[in-house]
């Protein structure tokens, strides 16, 4: 794509809005930007911006007047904001950022999408190909935003992007040579008017892809698609924990492939760091795409087995008096807190033994789906945050629900009832953004609760069994 001496809108500022008009600027265009909000943060944010010349709008009702050649649209503005309604109803090209970051890179693109495990894959895809001495960038949600890496790509292999349902609503020629699907749950329902909405943006990452291309697909991801007639051009190996029709399947710990020429056990999770039925589907994912490039099994298969739980998800930050602490912060849906459920140790005679920490802003979730297991494994819950009403409301019939006024009184609180062999498990099924900066500052505010409780802590190793 063309910008040098273009005249360029950017509609939104905050995270990668910024990252996109500093791309903008550096490929030459005339950048005019936008944001309908107005804040000390957001001015602070975007100084840069204004002192290299761009032409900020903060608080913006209506578009600017003029000409544009081009409209970039952060993924952070929805689709139904007034500014971007604006806008398509202008004889305007409208894109969003991750179109045009993949309009400016020069290495192949691998793309990891869905509700569930995105960073987790992506990091383990990047692991595999370090090892492998590829040459690899990594950019997404963990990482920096795609704009700002574009020109590290000319020395690079290959481009390993975490990519979201609000980025590919507006991407017009983005093709991964490899697409990962980690799971599809309803999500960003406050977004999205249904759960199909979400489903069609965030298929949306195999939509010019070509027939060599590989898309790497959970098994019950691929019938919700295949539901809504959804298709997929690409060649497909699916994955699953739980159906075992699926190309890579779980069988009493053990990995297997049924495809041609790659049959046979791939990964014993017993010889793993990380284990449950969602850390094998990530494995899963990540080998299916190192076939696909052509890592040798064994040189996966030792990479793997060496990785350490993540930070912030499903994290044992210490065990005090027999009481462990568990930060699963990255949990931001009901299905991340259903594999936190799920993996947890069990209570005494299957006994419920979770003091559940959880609550921040709601997306539009079903709470209710995960009610039944609440009640099974969780003997109470803290509730903190914009969405505490809502999460009692779907568990207060199943579980005894205590709404605080906030993450450390909910810490403080859980801390007090919890007795030897119980877990306070932090996995708040919401986003982080009524309170916290991200999930990251949010699971570190939980781990700082977890350090004040008193005097003789013991530290946990992060070995995690699920």
């Amino acid at each position: 794509m063309e910008t040098v001496k273009k005249s360029v809108l950017l509609i939104g500022l905050g995270g990668r809005g910024r990252a996109v008009g500093e791309l903008l600027l550096r490929s030459g265009a005339d950048v005019t930007a936008i944001d309908p909000h107005d804040t000390p943060a957001l001015r602070e944010e975007t100084a840069s911006l204004r002192q290299r010349g761009v032409q900020l709008h903060l608080g913006a009702t209506s578009l600017p007047a003029g000409a544009f050649d081009l409209c970039v649209l952060s993924p952070a503005v929805p689709t139904r904001s007034p500014l971007v309604q604006e806008a398509l109803n202008r004889p305007l090209k409208l894109i969003g950022e991750l179109e045009l970051a993949y309009q400016h890179i020069r290495c192949l693109a691998l793309a990891v999408t869905g509700t569930n495990g995105k960073g987790s894959v992506a990091e383990l895809i990047e692991r595999m190909l370090v090892q492998e001495n590829r040459r690899i960038v990594v950019a997404g949600q963990r990482a920096q935003p795609v704009c700002d890496v574009v020109e590290g790509t000319a020395e690079a292999d290959y481009l390993v992007l975490q990519v979201n349902a609000f980025q590919l609503e507006r991407v017009e020629h983005f093709r991964p040579v490899v697409a990962v699907l980690t799971n599809l749950t309803p999500d960003h329902l406050d977004r999205y008017g249904s759960r199909e909405e979400y489903v069609r943006a965030t298929a949306r990452v195999f939509a010019n892809q070509q027939a060599f291309d590989w898309a790497i697909i959970q098994r019950e991801a691929l019938e919700v698609m295949r539901g809504l007639d959804l298709p997929v051009p690409s060649k497909v190996v699916t994955f699953s924990a739980h159906d075992r029709e699926a190309d890579l399947y779980l069988d009493r710990g053990l990995i297997l492939s049924r495809l041609a020429n790659w049959s046979g056990p791939l990964l014993d999770l017993d010889q793993c760091r990380m284990r449950g039925p969602h850390n094998a589907e990530n494995f899963m994912a990540a080998l299916a795409v190192g076939r696909a490039l052509r890592v040798p099994l064994e040189h996966m298969a030792g990479t793997l087995k060496a990785v350490e739980p993540a930070r912030h998800r499903f994290e044992l930050v210490a065990e005090v008096a027999g009481v462990q602490y568990i930060n699963d912060s990255k949990a931001t849906n009901p299905h991340a807190l259903e594999m936190a459920l799920n993996a947890a140790r069990p209570g005494p005679a299957g006994q419920p033994n979770l003091w559940l920490v959880a609550g921040g802003r709601d997306k539009g979730a079903d709470y209710h789906s995960v009610a039944a297991l609440v009640g099974q494994r969780v003997k109470g819950a803290f509730l903190f945050g914009e969405g505490r009403e809502k999460l009692q409301a779907a568990w207060g019939l199943f579980t005894p629900c205590t709404p605080v006024g906030s993450l450390l009184e909910a810490v403080a609180e859980a801390a007090k009832r919890a007795t030897e062999g119980d877990v306070v498990l932090l996995s708040p099924a919401c986003s982080c953004f009524d309170q916290f900066r991200d999930y990251q500052h949010r699971g570190e505010t939980f781990c700082s609760a977890v350090k004040s409780i008193g005097g003789g802590l013991k530290i946990a190793h992060p070995h995690i069994h699920g």
